[in-house]
């Protein structure tokens, strides 16, 4: 199988390894980076069975996307591991097994729900879509009309994403997305990763206020007893923190500068940009 797709941008400066969500592929960051690839080198990497990366007819456990990561980003040394929504789940667990080659995760939109049964009822309980996301043969008929018959039409389904992103959702085959999602969506116990990883790597979650794919309360939830664990609330994004508020994004992502030992800080419009231990003041996309 050849190894999976990845885009190397900047030649110097310590790493960035962006992963993307589901059905997310390069596309998701390789335009959305600012300076980034200025000061760092930066590497996209398209997950198993998506993009441009290839899609076998495999379950897709937690276990076989690290495993096709690592074949990948085994002889870049070490680096820091940023990840959006199920990216997120697999840079946690990506770490927890090769604790030597990551330095820092910052991760856009957590999706955390304290369980297999716990994430099922939340999107039974949200948007219909999320409900037949629940079932697997639905989720299976899904993808299979949105990629051989809407496709051309997804951007216009998708409207707050930029057009480039949203076309990408349909590279992945049903295989692919449905054994992911069960698998690492709803079945990874990640719990058990972040308990591995211990309290001896700096962890920075971004996460907007008005996600309702990924709830904060997950987030605040999972880190409340952390202490190397840091969150940032950003007021009025939704599941797409890179997309919404950029800046404060790119300079998380470079080098945690946002992080200080003040307690609460607020900006001049009264909007609390919580850290769940510390806090900062971030720039309004």
């Amino acid at each position: 199988m050849k190894p999976l797709h990845i885009i190397e941008m900047g030649t110097s400066g310590s790493a960035l390894v962006f992963i993307p969500g589901l059905s997310g592929t390069t596309r998701y960051y390789e335009k959305y980076l600012g300076t980034l690839p200025q000061s760092h080198r930066v590497l996209i990497v398209d997950p198993l069975g998506f993009g441009d990366s290839p899609k076998p007819w495999t379950r897709y456990t937690i276990d076989r996307h690290v495993e096709a990561l690592h074949e990948v980003l085994a002889s870049h040394g070490s680096f820091t591991l940023v990840g959006h929504s199920m990216g997120t789940l697999l840079s946690v667990a990506y770490a927890a097994r090769h604790p030597e080659q990551v330095e820092r995760l910052v991760l856009l939109s957590l999706p955390y729900f304290g369980g297999k049964d716990k994430a099922i009822e939340y999107f039974r309980n949200g948007p219909l879509v999320n409900w037949f996301l629940t079932n697997m043969v639905l989720a299976v008929m899904i993808c299979v009309l949105t990629r051989r018959v809407f496709a051309w039409f997804v951007p216009y389904f998708q409207p707050n994403l930029p057009r480039e992103i949203s076309a990408d959702i349909v590279k992945h085959n049903w295989r692919s997305f449905t054994s992911s999602l069960w698998e690492v969506i709803y079945q990874y116990d990640v719990d058990r990763d972040v308990d591995t990883l211990g309290n001896r790597l700096p962890i920075l979650c971004l996460h907007g206020d008005q996600d309702k794919t990924a709830p904060l309360e997950g987030v605040l939830e999972l880190v409340r007893t952390r202490p190397n664990w840091k969150v940032l609330v950003l007021p009025g994004v939704d599941h797409h923190p890179l997309l919404r508020a950029p800046e404060a994004c790119h300079l998380a992502i470079a080098s945690g500068s946002l992080l200080d030992d003040s307690p609460i800080a607020f900006r001049k419009s009264s909007t609390r940009n919580l850290y769940v231990g510390r806090s900062c003041t971030v720039p309004q996309a």
